[in-house]
C-alpha cells in the first residue's frame, strides 16, 4: 500500500487497528462522525477527499513509533524507525497470518463478511485488530465467573426475562424426592411430553427440505461486532471451532409416538457468532448481579425477544439435536452392592465452543448429517453415531478431529464391538424419545431420549 497516492478506507483502518481505538474513540481521536469511520470498514478501497488526507496525516505523523510500526507492519511497509519492541508490536500482523490459517475460521469470516454486508477481507481485519487488543488473563477470569452460576440462577433469569408462560407453552417444571422442586430453561407443552417413541424408521421421521435461507438474520453493526469479537476470543483461547453443518429445525410435528417435521441446513460457524452467544451474555449478567430485563440483554434483545420469537423455528436459526441419558444395567457387587443402573454425566471441556465446563448427559450432541442428507435426518442415526463416539471411542466418526470420507460410516461392518453386540439382540438396548423443548439459553431444539441396556457383558 503506497500512501503517497492518498489514504483509502484500508489504510484509514489499518490506522484504527495500529492506534487501537474503538470506531467511536477514533472518530474522536480524528474529529469526525462515527458513521465515516463505519463506512471505511464497508468501503476499503475508498479514496478519501483532500480534507480527510490532511486530517490521518497528520494523525499518523503524531503518532508513537510504536504505532508507526504496527501501521506499517498492518499495511505491509518496512517500518522506518525499528523500535526494541518491533517483533511484540508485530501482533496484529501475526493475528493476520493466524486467520488466514484455519480453514475453520476462515470458514466462519467469510460467513461474518456476507451477514454483515462487508466487502470480503474486512471480518478477518476487523478480527484481527481486535485480538491484538484482548486480555486472555481477563477472559480465563470471566470463564470462572461464568462457571460459578449454576442452573438453578439461569433458569431463573430466563423466567424474569421471558415471563410464565406463552398459550399452552410454559417452562418445563420437574419434581424429585420428598416434595423437592426444580424449574427449568426449556420451553415445553403438554402434548410435547410423555411422547413414548420408539426411535425407528417408522415412528422417527424428521424429513430435510431443499432451501438456501439458513435462517440466519443480516447482522447489524452491534451483532457483526460481537460477532467478530466471538472469533477473536475463540483464537486468543486456542478454542476448538469446527465448522459442520448442521441440521436446523424449520418445523416441528410431534405427538404420542410419532416424532415428524422438516430439516432446513445451516453452518456451525453462524451458530457459534449468533445464537451461541446468548449464553455467555445471560450468564454475564447474572453474575454480576444484573437484572436480566428485555433491554438489558442486546443479543437476547435481537436475536431472541420474546417466547413468540422462540416457537417461530421457522423465522430463526433453531439448532439443537438430542441428548439421551444412558443407563446401563449392572449386576450386584460386592464393593457397591446390588444390582443397579450405572449413569453417564461428564463435565464439558472448557476449550469447546459452547456449554464450556458444563455438566452434560452423554451421548448428547448436535443433530448434522454426515454422510447421507437425507438417512441422517433421523435422530436415531444421530444418537447411535455420538454413543459410538463419545461411549466407545471411535475417533474416525468425530467430524472434529478429521473430514468424514467414509461412505457409510456406520455400516455392521465398521460399528465397535460394544454397539455390535448392542445390535445383534432386540432386547439388550431399548432407546425411546421421551419429549421435545425448545431450550430458551440459546433457542436450541432438544430431544430428550432415554437409552436403557440390560444384559450387559464384558464388552463394555
Amino acid at each position: 500500500m503506497d500512501l503517497a497516492t492518498g489514504w483509502t478506507g484500508r489504510a484509514a483502518c489499518a490506522l484504527q487497528a495500529a492506534l487501537r481505538m474503538s470506531n467511536e474513540s477514533f472518530a474522536a481521536h480524528l474529529g469526525i462522525a462515527v458513521r465515516t469511520v463505519a463506512d471505511w470498514h464497508k468501503k476499503p478501497e475508498l479514496r478519501q477527499k483532500s480534507e480527510m488526507q490532511q486530517l490521518l496525516d497528520t494523525a499518523l505523523e503524531q503518532a508513537s513509533p510504536a504505532v508507526k510500526t504496527r501501521f506499517a507492519t498492518l499495511v505491509g511497509e518496512s517500518a522506518e524507525q525499528p523500535q526494541p519492541d518491533a517483533e511484540r508490536d508485530e501482533a496484529a500482523a501475526d493475528a493476520e497470518r493466524r486467520l488466514i490459517t484455519d480453514p475453520n475460521i476462515g470458514a466462519a469470516l467469510d460467513w461474518l463478511d456476507q451477514h454483515a454486508g462487508w466487502p470480503p477481507g474486512t471480518a478477518r481485519r476487523e478480527v484481527a485488530s481486535r485480538l491484538v487488543r484482548l486480555d486472555v488473563r481477563g477472559l480465563r477470569d470471566r470463564a470462572n465467573r461464568r462457571a460459578s452460576v449454576d442452573q438453578r440462577r439461569i433458569a431463573h433469569a430466563l423466567g424474569e426475562y421471558y415471563g410464565a408462560r406463552s398459550g399452552d407453552h410454559g417452562r418445563y417444571r420437574a419434581r424429585y424426592g420428598s416434595g423437592a422442586e426444580v424449574m427449568t430453561s426449556l420451553l415445553t407443552c403438554a402434548d410435547w411430553l410423555d411422547l413414548g417413541c420408539p426411535l425407528v424408521p417408522a415412528h422417527d421421521r424428521l424429513t430435510p427440505v431443499s432451501a438456501t435461507d439458513d435462517g440466519s438474520a443480516a447482522l447489524d453493526v452491534e451483532t457483526a461486532g460481537r460477532a467478530a469479537q466471538r472469533l477473536a476470543e475463540t483464537l486468543a483461547l486456542g478454542t476448538r471451532l469446527v465448522d459442520m453443518p448442521l441440521y436446523r429445525l424449520a418445523d416441528i410435528d410431534v405427538s404420542k409416538g410419532a416424532i415428524g417435521g422438516s430439516l432446513g441446513l445451516a453452518r456451525f460457524a453462524g451458530y457459534a457468532v449468533t445464537m451461541d452467544l446468548l449464553e455467555g451474555e445471560l450468564v454475564d449478567a447474572v453474575s454480576a448481579g444484573l437484572s436480566p430485563r428485555p433491554g438489558a440483554l442486546p443479543l437476547r434483545d435481537r436475536y431472541l425477544p420474546d417466547l413468540a420469537s422462540v416457537l417461530g423455528v421457522a423465522d430463526r436459526l433453531c439448532a439443537g439435536g438430542p441428548l439421551a441419558l444412558c443407563a446401563i444395567a449392572r449386576p450386584a457387587s460386592p464393593l457397591r452392592g446390588g444390582a443397579d443402573y450405572l449413569l453417564l454425566v461428564q463435565e464439558r471441556s472448557g476449550h469447546v465452543v459452547n456449554a464450556a465446563r458444563r455438566l452434560a448427559v452423554i451421548p448428547k450432541g448436535f443433530h448434522q448429517p454426515l454422510a447421507d442428507l437425507s438417512a441422517d435426518a433421523r435422530l436415531g442415526v444421530t444418537l447411535l453415531r455420538e454413543m459410538e463416539e463419545e461411549l466407545f471411542g471411535r475417533d474416525d466418526i468425530d467430524n472434529t478431529v478429521a473430514d468424514q470420507r467414509r461412505a457409510d460410516p456406520m455400516h455392521p461392518s465398521r460399528l465397535s464391538q460394544p454397539m455390535r453386540w448392542l445390535l445383534d439382540g432386540p432386547d439388550r438396548m431399548r432407546i425411546e424419545c421421551t419429549g421435545f423443548g425448545l431450550n430458551l439459553v440459546s433457542g436450541n431444539y432438544e430431544f430428550a431420549r432415554a437409552v436403557s441396556s440390560s444384559g450387559c457383558t464384558t464388552s463394555f
